[in-house]
């Protein structure tokens, strides 16, 4: 055998292999597709939903603001139910409003209940007397 033979040889068992050229695929634009909003997925699951989406206070004026709402119709709906709705001409924006007042007014009214027991209290005590045998007297 003579060197040339012999390259020849090595060449077929150690040289890497051409591989075949790779195929290529076009790629496929990916759909995207939205998240469901907590909304979304509310109405989707029959209930009901509301939400604050903004808050505004005007900056010279601290007493004065307002809020943007979100709702859907199964939230209008046990509104109506509940005896939000006064007359057959409201909107839904009259039904959500009533009862956002109603909100509020029960916090300043729960907020001044506080206030007044602990006016009304902060004159009070309660005297304990120990008075034997595990026994409290309390005045």
């Amino acid at each position: 055998m003579d060197g040339a033979n012999n390259m020849g040889l090595f060449d077929k068992f150690f040289k890497p292999k051409k591989s075949a050229p790779a195929v290529v695929t076009p790629a496929v634009p990916k759909i995207k597709v939205a998240a469901k909003s907590e909304k979304e997925i509310a109405t989707s699951a029959g209930e009901p939903y509301v939400a604050i989406l903004k808050m505004d206070i005007d900056p010279n004026n601290l007493h004065q603001g307002s809020f943007e709402l979100d709702w859907n119709e199964i939230f209008v709906s046990r509104l109506v139910k509940a005896g939000y709705m006064i007359k057959s001409t409201d909107q839904d924006v009259d039904i959500v409003d009533r009862w956002f007042q109603t909100v509020c007014r029960h916090i300043v009214m729960e907020t001044w209940e506080q206030e007044q027991a602990i006016i009304k209290g902060a004159g009070q005590y309660v005297n304990t007397r120990n008075i034997g045998d595990g026994r409290t007297e309390v005045s």
